[in-house]
Order: structure tokens, then C-alpha cells, then sequence
């Protein structure tokens, strides 16, 4: 009977289901989701003010982890009215018949310690591609109220024209008015509230 237990406890834990992964969400008033565009010879950055994140964190086993990204197009801010509502027409985001940009991953790698990419699909004007984003990771610590919080840097480089934003303007000089690549930013202060901890 003695000897017996050891081998029932372990197909005990094996048939136990898997210990469920914390969910950080982002925290708006901290985070911030960026771009940047060569314009002629300058650059110029602008950003998306509504956005939503949710991440599915195991700590022990990164990898594991799950990101799903969604930004409403139409919140784009360029700082400039009369641009962002070019850019949110039909010639750029289209916002009005595709509403949402969202990222979803499929592959988490790990690059060096803190440092990860991030795989999966960006969907885009109604058109999905394979992206991989850099991910750094800064750190948990909990805040005044209890909840505990992560932060992370996430930058990556996107080619508009994969995803149907193809409009631009051809210079005498030669050249183009816009660049092609956008460089994306993206700064997350996640929360992880305390009534979700005490729950699990």
C-alpha cells in the first residue's frame, strides 16, 4: 500500500490541471502606443490613444505566455486634426470599415535574460500578417493599493504596405513623400488588481 502511493500521488499531479497564468491588463493612463513615419527628410511620430491589453503571464515558463493587443483605429493623434482625419479615411487605417488593429501571438522566444520576441498576427485593415515584435521586460512590483504591476518595452517595424496602406506622393526631386517602414513603440504599465490575486 506504502509503495503504492507515490505512484498514485504522481498520476494524481499529472491528470491536475495546470496552474492557470496571472492576467495583466494594461494600465491606459501609463502606457502609451507610439509610431514613427519618415516624412521627406524628417521624422514624424504620432499615437493611438484607445487601446486595450491583455496578457496571459506564466512566470515560470515565459513562453507560455499569451499577449492579444486591440487599438481602435479612429483614436490615432498626430497632434494635426486635419491629418489624422486623412489618416483615418480610406487612403490609410480605413477606421470607419475596420475599426480595430489587433495583434494576437502565437510564439513567445526567449533572446537573452529579460529580452523576448513575440510572434503572431497583426490584423490590419482587414488583412493579417506574421509579425515579430521585441519585447523587454522591466520588472513586478506592487503598488500603494496592493496590485501588483509589470512593465514592458515592445518595439518592432512594420512595412504599411503589407497591410493595403499604400497611399504616398511622388517628389520632382525623386523619392517619396512617406517612408514605407513605420517603427511602432509601444510603453505598458500592466496591472494585475488585487482582487484577481485573491482569487486564484
Amino acid at each position: 500500500m506504502t509503495r503504492r502511493l507515490p505512484v498514485a500521488l504522481v498520476a494524481f499531479l499529472a491528470a491536475a490541471p495546470a496552474f492557470p497564468a496571472e492576467v495583466f491588463t494594461a494600465d491606459k493612463a501609463h502606457s502609451n502606443v507610439l509610431f514613427t513615419i519618415r516624412h521627406f527628410m524628417s521624422r514624424v511620430t504620432g499615437r493611438f490613444d484607445d487601446f486595450a491589453l491583455k496578457i496571459d503571464l506564466d512566470r515560470a515558463k515565459p513562453e507560455s505566455s499569451s499577449v492579444e493587443f486591440t487599438i481602435k483605429a479612429a483614436s490615432i493623434n498626430t497632434a494635426n486634426a486635419d491629418r489624422d482625419k486623412h489618416l483615418r479615411s480610406a487612403d490609410f487605417f480605413d477606421a470607419e470599415n475596420h475599426p480595430e488593429i489587433t495583434f494576437k501571438s502565437s510564439r513567445i522566444k526567449t533572446i537573452e535574460k529579460d529580452v523576448y520576441e513575440v510572434t503572431g498576427d497583426l490584423t490590419m485593415r482587414g488583412v493579417a500578417k506574421q509579425e515579430t515584435l521585441t519585447v523587454t521586460f522591466l520588472g513586478f512590483m506592487k503598488d500603494p493599493w496592493g496590485n501588483e504591476r509589470a512593465g514592458f518595452d515592445v518595439s518592432g517595424t512594420v512595412d504599411r504596405k503589407d497591410f493595403g496602406i499604400l497611399w504616398n506622393r511622388a517628389l520632382d526631386a525623386g523619392g517619396f513623400m512617406l517612408s514605407d517602414d513605420v517603427k511602432v513603440t509601444i510603453n505598458v504599465e500592466a496591472v494585475k488588481p488585487k482582487e484577481a490575486a485573491a482569487a486564484k
